[in-house]
Order: structure tokens, then sequence, then C-alpha cells
């Protein structure tokens, strides 16, 4: 029901907003000058900013493009093509390809499947591109993949990450974004385990929940304040009809999301109040970068129910990789099958999401690496989403990236 209620509203809520946007262009098109002084002058951009705030207004479940067409590689600019490399029923694995002649590290960037598209790491591959072969895992939207497809659950998310990470090949690099650091972690192990020719030759795990023990936020709270069948109950729906996924099972992307927002509520409200009034005032430069987020932000994605259910049974309630009770198709895992694969943590000093020490919990776990092969890096001043994006990130956190990668390639 709670699916179908969205969407009637949704539904409704589109003529709506087409009809501001339409009205919008029409006054920008037909009003007569104004001096940007006077009363009228307020007034008018007044109406334009609540035109454009309400035609904002929504989510959308369409993934947004990279935008990414061309970066600057040692003193000149390159092409930049995005193509599929491979393509698996819940996940299509991405290649920014340049037409370039020198060997560059190949990085598989292993995004979150958290209601959000791949495209949130832009800032990422952007600032990766330049001196990497940069291929990224992007999830597809849960409620249009048919049923056929069959089940999505954390083992299965561990079996795309080993199968991109074969398509791209041996000697290649893992990078991974908040909640994949646990199924890269357990990937990385089964492959070496197997002596698989794909093995990362290193791995790069930003801000994840490797041992949510430590240090719980608000989110950890969340997931262990209540049963899983509360969960099942109250916030996994049903894909409507008219949507390719039909019938199956999903963690809405609008509930994620709206979880998210109540956690900062205070900080949304403020950054759309502060975006109405750029709008009002004529700053579009500022207003620009609010907009940019926020697409991006709402753009939204489902997840599959077993997939967000084991998630949370096996990483935030039961903590199944650091008590070392893991299985992956059957088998236990054990970290200390990692022994060729170099590892950088990296956290946040203020991540509310993924706190401080839950990620370097990864150094404990793989001891077999030896100390060479380990490091890791606390970044000061930053949140969850410092961590990755953001001037931080590329000034201070991706050079350490840089050397861990270059180091092990």
């Amino acid at each position: 029901m709670i699916y179908a209620a969205y969407q009637a509203q949704a539904d409704l809520l589109d003529p709506l907003r087409t009809m501001a946007r339409l009205s919008r262009r029409m006054i920008e098109a037909t009003a007569l000058p104004v001096p940007a002084s006077s009363s009228g002058g307020a007034a008018l951009r007044n109406v334009m900013a609540a035109l454009e705030m309400f035609e904002r207004f929504g989510l959308s479940h369409s993934r947004p493009t990279f935008g990414i067409d061309r970066v600057t590689v040692g003193n000149r600019e390159v092409e930049v093509v995005e193509e599929v490399a491979a393509t698996l029923p819940f996940g299509s694995l991405l290649h920014f390809r340049k037409d370039i002649d020198q060997k560059q590290p190949r990085v598989l960037v292993v995004a979150p499947l958290s209601g959000h598209f791949a495209t949130l790491l832009q800032g990422t591959v952007k600032t990766l591109l330049p001196e990497n072969d940069v291929y990224v895992t992007d999830w597809h939207n849960a409620r249009d993949v048919p049923l056929a497809a069959g089940r999505f659950g954390f083992d299965d998310y561990v079996e795309h990450v080993i199968r991109f990470l074969e398509a791209v090949g041996p000697g290649a690099h893992a990078l991974a974004v908040c909640q994949p650091c646990v199924q890269v972690l357990v990937a990385t192990a089964a492959m070496s385990r197997d002596a698989n020719p794909a093995t990362p030759a290193s791995i790069t795990l930003m801000a994840g929940p490797v041992d949510t023990r430590v240090n719980p936020t608000k989110v950890n709270e969340l997931a262990t304040s209540r049963p899983l069948e509360w969960f099942e109950q109250n916030l996994i729906a049903t894909v409507p009809s008219g949507f390719a996924g039909s019938g199956r099972r999903v963690y809405p992307g609008f509930v994620q999301v709206g979880a998210f927002m109540a956690m900062n509520m205070d900080r949304h409200l403020k950054a759309h109040a502060e975006l109405f009034e750029n709008l009002a005032m004529g700053e579009h430069e500022k207003a620009a970068t609010a907009k940019s987020f926020y697409d991006e932000y709402f753009a939204v994605l489902d997840l599959a129910a077993e997939f967000y259910l084991e998630t949370i049974r096996i990483v935030f309630q039961q903590h199944e990789l650091p008590r070392g009770v893991l299985t992956y198709r059957g088998d236990r895992i054990d970290l200390r099958a990692i022994r060729r694969t170099a590892l950088l943590t990296v956290e946040g000093e203020r991540d509310d999401i993924c706190a401080v020490g839950q990620t370097v919990a990864a150094q404990e776990l793989c001891t077999s690496l030896r100390p060479h092969q380990r490091r890791h890096h606390m970044q000061a001043g930053v949140g969850h989403y410092g961590v990755f994006s953001g001037r931080r990130w590329q000034t201070q956190v991706y050079p350490l990236v840089r050397n861990h990668i270059l180091a092990a390639d």
C-alpha cells in the first residue's frame, strides 16, 4: 500500500510541477523589464523563485548522467566515453574510456547500493579519471528489474563485485565507498582463497560499516533498536503495476532518502531556504551548486528487499564479519586469506553515518597482511560525504589513495 500511495501522489503532482515550469518560462519570456531595486522587481523574483521551488519538489527514479565528457590528462584535454563493459541482472559495469596511449592503473569504484544511483560518486570519479582507468558499478533500480531475474541478496551483491572484477581483469584495484566496504572485503577474501587471478591488487575502503559495534551512530542504533521482522513489516513494499519490476518486494528509495533527511532535517530546511533566497536575489551561481546537489540527492532507486534485510541482519545486527562467522555461498569467510591485496582504510572525523573506528576495524581483521601492505587515514574536519567528495577529498584524501594504488600496481 505504501508504494501505491506514494506513486499516486507523485502522479498527482507531476502535472502541477509541469504547470509551474511552463508558468515560469512564460513569465521569463513575456515579462517587461522591471528595475531590480523596485518592489515590483522583488515581487516578480519571489514569484519566479517560488515557481521553481515547486517545480523541483519531488523525487526522480531515473539515473542522472555522470556528465563527464572530457578530462585533463597531463597537459592535454582528452575525451571521455562512458560505455557499458558488462551487464548483470542487477547492475552494469561502466567504463570511462579515454583515448590515451599511456597505461594507467585500472580502478573499480564500487558504489553503494543505499537508495541513490552511482552518479552520487560523480566527484569521486572525476578526481580519479586523470590518472586512472576508471570503472564503476552502476546498480540498477530494483523496481525496473523483472521478477524473472530472480532474487538479489547479500551474496548476489558479492558475486556481482567478483564478476565485475573479473571483467576488469587481473591486476585491478577496488575502491569501495560506504556500504560495499563489507562486500568488497568478502569478495577479496573469497577470491584470495580461490586463487582467482582477478583478485584485486589493492582495496581502498572509504567510510564503510565494517564493524558497527564501534562508536554506534544513529543509523546503527536504528538498525539494532528493532527486530528484523519490524523492518520487513514496516519498510518493505511491493512495486506497483506499470513498472518492469511490478510485484517485486523492495525497500523503496523514497523511504531511504526520507530517513536520511530526517537525521539532518534542520540542515536540509536551511539549505532550501537559502536556495529560495539565492533564486530570488538572482544569485544563480550559488543556486546552481545547491540545485546540482539536490538533483542528485533526490534521484532515488529501490533496493531488493532481500538485500536490504540481509544487510541489516549481517552487518548491523549480528556483526557477522568482525565476529568471523559470515558465510558466502555457504562457506565461511576468513579475512586471513587476504595476503597479497594491499589495504587502505579512510574515515572522516565528523562522520555521523559510519563513525570513526568502524572502517579501520578492517585493519585488525586482515591479519595476514604485512605492515607495509596496510595503511589507515582519518581525514580531519569532514563528515561522511567529505571523505569521497569535495575539496578535502581532492587535495588531501585522493593523493593518499593514488599513492596506495601506485605502490600496489
